[in-house]
């Protein structure tokens, strides 16, 4: 069963937590992060992706990167952070337009998540869990979130709404984004609830954070390995994450864009694509519903509709839609085996719209692109439960979790 714990949060003194507060590490690149932390100098960029503030031919897996990010939190530790003397339970509350979502950030069980109580739908890579790795041991802190979810429980969901609805709220504003993020601290008359209905649950999921939660792993390996004192109860045996009610969440799709036709023309790939789907011309360039696939090519749309060709596979993940464009178009008809490493093709987070997509094939940035229909919930977690992985880039989670807002010291 879960296992939950309150813990000592590091975060920003109130008045400059919007200030702080950054975006998730691996959603901007470094040309990005720089733009966004040339006007402020305690955006927690400075601790996540430490290599701007290093000349631009810096490796950013260079032992000296993760000093500095080292460097960089004991800075903002003294001069723009605060930590509580005891610990608490955090209800993080996120609203995006008409989507609203509310969690308890906590720590977790590292041997949770190793004895697959925790469950996961992502194969993770290796480089990224050495970076993410080495920044957790070197700063001694996980400086950003899991996303986690389950099947909402009643009376944890009562006591995060009286959170909400009697006390104030430790941090409100808006990002630069336009999402609003509002932090409470739960009162200790519900902590035990939380504790008590969480532990009764079997499973818990893994919604987007796979690197972290596979690094505090690790991390945790490396802190044992060093202290032969280790007695299991020590910090770095919990790893940082916010827990949302799945009832809560919403999933966007995760779009392609593929740069070239391997040498076909137009037509001679429209046929090849006709061997496996029906294509219709069409106006809307979303997909209403599963096993419908848009495609933008030479300035129009098209719905994909797969015909008799594509035949049901054995496991829940094969029949999502982007496996069968993966598995009867982008691999045997444009050569794309593996679509984590192959360089002809590229992702694009649903919160960017059709448009994007447009744009990117008409300036010749990309020949193709493919709008998906969003996996749900439910699908995530029925692939967790089988024990089977998403295939990559399937679930895009929006709003995303800043990082630097509340932070686990190991």
């Amino acid at each position: 069963m879960a296992v939950i714990r309150p813990f000592k949060a590091v975060r920003p003194k109130p008045e400059v937590a919007q200030l702080l507060a950054s975006v998730p590490y691996d959603v901007v690149n470094r040309e990005e992060a720089t733009e966004l932390v040339k006007d402020n100098k305690i955006n927690f960029l400075r601790v996540t992706r430490s290599e701007i503030e290093l000349p631009e031919n810096t490796n950013p897996y260079d032992k000296i990167v993760y000093e500095k990010a080292k460097e960089n939190f004991i800075k903002l530790r003294n001069e723009a952070m605060i930590q509580d003397e005891v610990a608490n339970f955090y209800v993080y509350h996120l609203t995006m337009g008409n989507q609203k979502q509310v969690g308890i950030a906590a720590t977790f069980s590292v041997d949770d998540y190793d004895n697959d109580v925790i469950k996961k739908h992502e194969k993770t890579r290796k480089v990224k869990e050495d970076d993410r790795t080495n920044h957790i041991v070197t700063t001694e802190a996980q400086t950003g979130a899991v996303f986690l979810t389950y099947k909402g429980i009643k009376k944890v969901n009562e006591a995060v709404d009286k959170t909400i609805n009697e006390t104030e709220p430790v941090y409100n504003f808006t990002s630069e984004d336009g999402i609003i993020h509002k932090l409470w601290i739960l009162p200790k008359i519900y902590e035990q609830t939380v504790i008590e209905e969480i532990g009764k649950t079997k499973n818990l999921y893994i919604a987007d954070g796979h690197h972290r939660a596979a690094s505090a792993s690790r991390a945790r390996a490396v802190k044992q390995k060093r202290n032969p004192n280790h007695n299991g109860n020590e910090e770095y045996n919990y790893f940082l994450a916010v827990l949302f009610p799945a009832e809560q969440l919403k999933i966007l799709p995760y779009n392609r864009i593929v740069l070239n036709l391997k040498g076909m023309n137009e037509e001679e790939f429209m046929n090849k694509v006709k061997i496996n789907f029906t294509i219709e011309k069409t106006n809307n360039p979303i997909p209403k519903e599963k096993r419908n696939i848009g495609m933008y090519i030479a300035g129009k749309w098209y719905i994909l509709k797969p015909n008799e060709n594509v035949k049901p596979a054995e496991n829940i993940g094969g029949n999502l839609d982007v496996s069968i464009l993966q598995n009867y178009l982008l691999t045997p008809i444009l050569g794309i085996e593996d679509p984590r490493t192959d360089n002809n093709i590229d992702f694009i987070g649903g919160i960017r719209g059709t448009q994007e997509l447009e744009k990117l094939v008409n300036t010749g940035k990309a020949k193709i692109a493919f709008s998906m229909y969003p996996v749900s919930v439910d699908d995530l977690i029925n692939i967790s439960d089988a024990g089977e992985t998403m295939p990559p880039k399937s679930t895009w989670f929006e709003p995303k979790l800043r990082d630097g807002l509340v932070v686990h010291t190991i």
